[in-house]
């Protein structure tokens, strides 16, 4: 016998219920816990064939202290970037988290402590993000030049390899402090290849286009991302337009990463936490 339409709706509903718990575990306590390596390529017209190849590790988003992201997962995140061997590691901000309901936290000196152990030979670079400066913008900067990672606020680094030179801007936190793109740019030789690092991607409009690209954290890719109509919440004035990954505008590039830990809602789902090896190509 055929079974009848309340048996038939019965099951329907069964199956939507089954799938709504699926999803619930899966973004409340296994995607949150995962890291992935992604591998990134972008090709730049003007990028110096000399530096073609450059490998960078993009880090954001730590929030140390936050679910899934205790001392264990710090020393995870060192030794799957490690093990990927990049030319240079960019941490890109937010090491803490100031969500009051999450009550481990992990003091920056901890987190400093573990991330010196990142290991590239052009050196790890550092920017700080909005949540470091509510917590105490100093006392992180301060852990982490401890522990020999370079903090660059509104300030530049010179970089050679491969008998050429590039530098690297990084940009103070669009949300928490002062903005000076122009000067610190200026502080770069006219001519120059500049990777600029930054938390927040909102700045990207704003950058010159003598900027080749610009590399930055803070959306989260919006942690949750359903089919069809993408992350109800994005932190940023553009909605999703900067979400993540590689964008392309006005001339030059701008790459986002969807970071590792996660911020007031401690869920993810269909975004992974990502530690992102960018190459980078001349055309």
């Amino acid at each position: 016998m055929r079974p009848s339409w309340k048996k038939r709706i019965t099951i329907a509903l069964g199956i939507i219920l089954a799938l709504i718990v699926a999803c619930l575990v899966w973004g409340f306590f296994i995607e949150p816990n995962r890291l992935v390596v992604r591998e990134q390529t972008i090709q730049i017209d003007k990028w110096p064939k000399e530096l073609s190849g450059l490998r960078i590790a993009v880090i954001a988003d730590v929030h140390a202290g936050s679910p899934f992201i205790k001392e264990a997962k710090l020393q995870k995140i060192v030794s799957e970037t490690n093990q990927a061997k990049p030319d240079l590691i960019v941490l890109l901000g937010d090491f803490v988290t100031t969500d009051r309901f999450y009550k481990q936290r992990i003091a920056p000196e901890v987190t400093a402590g573990i991330l010196k152990d990142l290991s590239a030979p052009l050196g790890v670079y550092a920017v700080l993000g909005n949540h470091d400066w509510w917590f105490q913008g100093e006392r992180v900067r301060s852990a982490f030049e401890q522990n020999g990672i370079r903090v660059l606020e509104n300030d530049v680094g010179e970089i050679k390899w491969r008998n050429s030179t590039f530098w690297l801007a990084g940009l103070a936190d669009l949300w928490t402090r002062t903005q000076r793109i122009q000067e610190t740019l200026d502080k770069v030789p006219d001519g120059s290849t500049i990777v600029a690092i930054t938390h927040n991607p909102d700045i990207f409009p704003r950058l010159p286009r003598n900027v080749q690209i610009l590399l930055a954290g803070h959306t989260h890719g919006g942690q949750v991302n359903f089919p069809i109509i993408g992350s109800p919440i994005e932190p940023s004035d553009f909605g999703q337009r900067y979400a993540a990954g590689h964008v392309f505008e006005d001339g030059h590039h701008l790459f986002v990463t969807t970071g590792i830990g996660t911020s007031i809602l401690p869920a993810r789902f269909r975004i992974p936490p990502e530690i992102v090896l960018l190459t980078i190509r001349s055309q």
